[in-house]
This record gives C-alpha cells, sequence and structure tokens, in this order.
C-alpha cells in the first residue's frame, strides 16, 4: 500500500513540475484575444455594411421611383 502511494506522490510530484501544458495554455490565451478582438472587428465591420446596404438601397430606391 504505501509502494502505491509512493509512486501516486512522485507521480503527481512529476506533474506539478511539468512545463509542458504552458505553452498549450499561452497559445489558447492567444486565440482567445483574437476571437475576441475578431468578434469586435466583425461587429463594427457589421455596422458599416449595413449602413452601406441602406444607402445603395435608398439610391436605387429613388431612382426607380
Amino acid at each position: 500500500m504505501l509502494s502505491s502511494f509512493n509512486k501516486l506522490a512522485f507521480k503527481l510530484r512529476c506533474l506539478l513540475t511539468q512545463e509542458h501544458g504552458q505553452d498549450l495554455v499561452e497559445y489558447a490565451l492567444v486565440v482567445a484575444l483574437i476571437a475576441f478582438g475578431a468578434t469586435a472587428g466583425m461587429k463594427v465591420l457589421a455596422t458599416g455594411l449595413n449602413t452601406a446596404f441602406s444607402n445603395v438601397s435608398s439610391k436605387l430606391g429613388s431612382y426607380v421611383s
């Protein structure tokens, strides 16, 4: 029983001292930041496109009638 506890403690100590997952967390944070920026940018872009199409629609409507 003590041997299996020592193995478990050793595995946990190894997991806590490893830094392999650190890069993955940093990449995930960068991807989240890019996604947040893209989402915020898309809202501004969508508003601009909506305004442009509304202007075109009103101009075409005035030419037709």
